[in-house]
């Protein structure tokens, strides 16, 4: 939960440049880029801000946001989906990104197996009973590998102009360092993790001594995740409901590496056949009244190709050829491109995907295309 609009109008003269949210979502950015996490969950994730700028990290497979209030998260939730590039270019990283309704109090299995959950400006918005679970549900329960915590430090409040007690009326609490010290260092003990303490906001020059203005808590677990089987002891009740699901077109789904391996071959097949007809069809117009140098003018060369290809033909012992009306592109040529070998792997692989959707010769060993369309054109 992040009272962007709250901070911004009792600042006064103190300014954060940049905003002090972007510096928390920055931090946590930050944050990500350094460790790589691959499953990441918000807890109060509002608006899904952070949950839409991290969808934009590579490392990043699995996004998770949970909120107590599910109207503040369906109304930028759109933000999630996947867009029309995503789907004409997938990417090799698969990407699933789920929205829950639900009290961070309330365990439930979906939160299970996280590397890095985050709960920015949440737990002054926690009831005393809140507050209390809280610990055991996120560091006993979910167990992640990285926790990080931020919340106001009221020591900095008294420069807030417009501030008498709170920062914002929602608050049930906001604790000087040495109170969220105390307790994240409890918490941390008694569930074996450690915990370092930073902040975002620098205090105005002079003042150096009330602190960040958020402070900010990094928890991280000091031994591996319980086994698979101490896993599945845990409660197994769904206590949240999804409100948002969205996965992303992935390479890793054989339907999109399918599509974007015959477009692939399609693209690579087209331009070497336009690199072998191209010289061909001039030296055709200045033979056109002579079949005879016609027909010989059509029998292919290396040097019809670019110094890159015609090396590749010459070592692969691979190269296209005319018969007739029809061009033969072998698929072992095309398999040798990067593109295309990369998104394959193998060659059997290759035959696979392609099979069925692209124009194959008889033995299955060669793409053909039709050269009547640039003849009607020259």
């Amino acid at each position: 939960m992040d009272e962007n609009f709250e901070e911004e109008q009792f600042t006064g003269i103190i300014k954060f440049t940049p905003p002090l949210y972007k510096q928390r979502y920055q931090f946590i950015k930050d944050l990500v880029a350094k460790y790589k996490p691959k499953k990441v969950a918000d807890l109060g994730c509002a608006d899904c801000t952070l949950l839409w700028m991290l969808k934009f990290c590579s490392c990043i497979e699995v996004l998770a946001g949970l909120d107590i209030c599910a109207s503040i998260m369906k109304e930028k939730m759109h933000r999630l989906s996947p867009l029309p590039g995503d789907y004409l270019q997938p990417t090799e990283r698969s990407l699933t990104v789920t929205l829950h309704h639900g009290s961070v109090a309330h365990k439930d299995p979906c939160m299970l197996g996280f590397d890095l959950v985050t709960c920015i400006e949440l737990i002054e918005h926690l009831e005393q009973s809140e507050l209390k679970k809280f610990p055991e549900v996120v560091f006993g329960f979910m167990s992640p590998s990285m926790v990080v915590i931020s919340t106001p430090n009221s020591e900095f409040n008294p420069l807030l102009p417009g501030v008498t007690l709170f920062r914002h009326s929602d608050h049930k609490f906001e604790w000087t360092r040495a109170q969220f010290q105390s307790w994240a260092l409890e918490t941390a003990r008694h569930y074996d993790y450690s915990v370092e303490f930073t902040g975002v906001g620098h205090p105005p020059k002079g003042m150096e001594n009330v602190g960040f203005c958020t402070q900010i808590g990094v928890f991280v677990r000091k031994y591996p995740q319980a086994s698979e089987s101490a896993q599945f002891e845990k409660p197994t009740k769904a206590a949240y409901k999804t409100v948002f699901k969205a996965v992303y077109p992935s390479l890793k789904d054989e339907k999109y590496l399918q599509k974007a391996v015959v477009s692939e071959v399609i693209f690579t097949a087209q331009i070497i056949k336009q690199r072998l007809l191209d010289p061909l069809m001039s030296e055709h117009e200045e033979y056109n009244d002579d079949p005879t140098e016609r027909k010989s003018k059509f029998q292919p060369s290396v040097s019809c190709f670019s110094q890159d290809l015609g090396k590749l033909v010459v070592e692969k012992g691979m190269e296209p050829f005319v018969d007739g009306n029809v061009v033969y592109i072998p698929l072992r040529t095309i398999f040798s491109f990067p593109k295309v070998n990369k998104l394959c792997g193998t060659f059997e692989k290759l035959h696979k995907l392609i099979a069925g959707k692209v124009t194959l010769s008889s033995d299955g060993s060669a793409v053909m295309f039709t050269t009547e369309h640039e003849n009607e054109e020259n």
